[in-house]
């Protein structure tokens, strides 16, 4: 009995842990914006909207050349997913799951209205809006930013980028991230439970020669 105790507990100390597998919204390929990413509406050189956030990435459906088919955030109110396109080029694609691939940053902007003179009230002079950023457009000498709103996606004129956390620099850990969280296979947990079970039958062994010879009965 106090073997298979033994060998119960030597089974559980070798045995690893169970990866966690992503789920079905994790899975697929991601590629990370290092650098000048832009992302098109169609595969024109035309058609580009804005650049993907600086350490933020798009999950990737299809690769091309020179572009390949990705999409940017999530159908999650007040944020819209966009399918579109990005250069095969520009991207840094990587062998593991983001945990954080893509940027949800809201901006509050502050309308104020012309002086309406002695009759204008103070509390309507005011007014707010929230939009959803996706990403910058340097066009000359202005910057824009691109937006959704419950009219739908445009640019608003900007002095200067949103302030917003980055991730740590994709380009640190493109490889060997996945060989790490291998799962074990099933060959190498049968060896493991093999030479548990073979230590715990030399420690029982060990224990045998060890005890103390029976007395001898008088007859």
């Amino acid at each position: 009995m106090t073997a298979l105790i033994l060998l119960f507990v030597c089974v559980l100390g070798c045995v690893p842990a169970p990866v966690r597998a992503a789920s079905a919204a994790e899975e697929g390929v991601y590629a990370a914006a290092v650098g000048e990413v832009w992302f098109y509406a169609e595969e024109d050189e035309a058609e580009k909207r804005f650049l993907i956030p600086e350490s933020y990435y798009v999950r990737v459906l299809e690769r091309g050349e020179p572009f390949c088919t990705v999409e940017y955030l999530t159908d999650d109110a007040p944020y819209k997913k966009l399918l579109g396109y990005c250069k095969e080029e520009a991207l840094t694609f990587v062998d593991y799951v983001p945990e954080r691939p893509y940027l949800y940053h809201l901006l509050t902007v502050t309308y104020s209205l012309p002086d309406a003179g002695g009759l204008g009230t103070d509390g309507f002079a005011d007014t707010e809006r929230t939009f959803v950023y996706y990403g910058d457009r340097p066009e000359a000498e202005q910057l824009y930013l691109y937006v959704l709103s419950e009219d739908g996606f445009g640019y608003l004129p900007a002095d200067a980028p949103p302030a917003f956390e980055r991730n740590e620099d994709p380009s640190a850990s493109v490889s060997g991230e996945t060989d790490a969280a291998a799962p074990v296979g099933g060959v190498q947990i049968a060896v493991i439970v093999l030479a548990c079970v073979a230590a715990v039958a030399i420690a029982v062994i060990l224990l045998r020669g060890k005890r103390a010879p029976r007395e001898q009965q008088e007859f």
